[in-house]
């Protein structure tokens, strides 16, 4: 059994073949999927999602990148939605100095708030990060010294320093394909470092399918070559990846059935 801890069911490219995407990952023994917000006004939306598939959970949040168009999100409205037995974890949000669409002040606001809602409700906040790994880092540092809450680095591919740092203060760090790429060796070196009781799988679908599948539409399917690569990786059996990330994912989304 594998769980593809981040995907994201609601965009358009799967709006009309929803149902052969998720069949196509229970072949694959892909058995749970978490299906990531990155804007709260479709909420609705991932919500119709996961009642039409019991084994598929969702988050709430907004994404860094997006937090100009919804800065009104705050703790309080993230913790309506945290009711919901559906929605298991908080995000994604962090923030990303690739893309200018939102300021870091702006990132730094909505990572904050989701903070809150996080260690207030118990549930994981997912991180996205990109070209803002000290930022990041000492965001996380000041936040669990007000009161630990659980996090997880999601589709990896920052520093060994935001890794160390990361996994120091209690969080756990999931690898898409981009763990499978030719060019990403750092990762690789960086997920050997990682106790398996922290690691976790993921496609971040429709985004980066791993090799072999390059080029193609990524789906929740294809968790099971990055759990491969990490097997080769680590050096240990693929049952044993699937044994660690499946009770790993169980026990960081503790709402998962």
């Amino acid at each position: 059994m594998l769980v593809d801890t981040h995907c994201h069911l609601d965009f358009e490219t799967f709006s009309n073949e929803l149902d052969a995407v998720v069949e196509r990952a229970h072949q694959a023994d892909v058995k749970r999927m978490v299906t990531i917000s990155t804007l709260v006004r479709d909420m609705e939306k991932l919500l119709d999602i996961t009642r039409r598939f019991d084994d598929v959970y969702c988050s709430v949040g907004t994404h860094p990148s997006s937090s100009h168009e919804e800065n009104d999100t705050t703790a309080e409205k993230l913790l309506q939605y945290a009711k919901n037995p559906k929605v298991v974890a908080i995000g994604e949000v962090g923030l990303d100095y690739h893309y200018d669409d939102a300021t870091p002040q702006e990132q730094k606001r909505n990572f904050h708030e989701h903070i809150v809602a996080a260690r207030e409700s118990g549930l994981p906040l997912v991180i996205h990060t990109r070209d803002a790994d000290i930022d990041t880092s000492d965001i996380l540092v000041e936040e669990m010294k007000k009161g630990k809450f659980s996090f997880i680095l999601h589709s990896f591919s920052s520093g060994e320093e935001l890794a160390k740092t990361a996994l120091e203060i209690g969080g756990y760090i999931s690898f898409s394909g981009i763990l499978t790429f030719k060019s990403a060796e750092n990762v690789r070196n960086i997920a050997k470092a990682v106790p398996v009781d922290r690691v976790l799988v993921e496609t971040d679908s429709p985004y980066l399918a791993p090799v072999p599948f390059r080029g193609k539409t990524n789906e929740p399917s294809f968790v099971k070559q990055t759990a491969l690569v990490l097997a080769e990786v680590l050096g240990v059996p693929f049952e044993k990846v699937a044994k660690h990330t499946t009770e790993n994912a169980f026990r960081v989304f503790s709402k998962m059935k």
